[in-house]
């Protein structure tokens, strides 16, 4: 007689890896929901924990994704790309979040069109496409929470964003925490339980 498995007795399906064009598409909405909210405060602030003022940690936000996108076209073996972008320093915050959505845009195409076997140099680790993706999420997720920490507005790193950059960049983040908490936490900007608050740290973008 032939025994069908019932529900809870079936082995459950793998999981499914995440895509990580939809997870930075996910995290630029969420990030600009949140930015857009605080667009009135005082931006000359210091951003939370950071030597920046919330105006140039979003200059520093919209840079960097370009710059990963420019890493992933020119694809160099040891350096970085002589290509800086900027957003216009006379730009009221509104116009400066439409060039951080130009930023993150241009980086999930480049992203998109980039073949898994392409790698690109970053000083913390030659990638590939899903790291740069992975970095490019981190990067919105950390300096979002830096800045509305800085400016009152209530805002956390999504726990599924969280989780994913955390099981590609920190390989040997510990268990057991929540992922915004264990994100914070590689991070340096907030403790967790048991352990201590990390003064440097680094992500970990080589292929895995």
């Amino acid at each position: 007689m032939t025994v069908i498995p019932s529900a809870t007795t079936a082995t459950p399906a793998p999981a499914t890896p995440p895509r990580w064009t939809d997870l930075l598409a996910t995290a630029t909405e969420d990030s600009l929901a949140a930015l857009e909210e605080a667009a009135g405060q005082d931006w000359s602030r210091h951003a939370h924990g950071l030597d920046w003022s919330c105006r140039q940690t979003l200059d520093h936000l919209a840079l960097g994704l370009t710059g990963y996108a420019g890493l992933l076209i020119v694809r160099p073996a040891d350096r970085y790309i002589t290509l800086l972008a900027s957003l216009d320093p006379q730009a009221p915050i509104p116009d400066c979040l439409d060039g951080l959505r130009i930023a993150a845009t241009f980086a999930a195409s480049t992203i998109r069109d980039t073949p898994p076997e392409a790698r690109a140099w970053h000083p913390w680790g030659t990638s590939d496409a899903t790291g740069f993706a992975a970095m490019a999420v981190t990067e919105l997720a950390l300096h979002t929470y830096d800045i509305t920490r800085a400016l009152g507005v209530p805002w956390a790193p999504p726990e599924t964003t969280c989780a994913a950059v955390v099981a590609r960049l920190f390989p040997d983040a510990p268990s057991g925490h929540s992922p915004s908490g264990t994100l914070l936490w590689c991070t340096g900007r907030a403790p967790l339980a048991g352990l201590p608050r990390h003064v440097e740290w680094r992500w970990d973008g080589t292929v895995r």
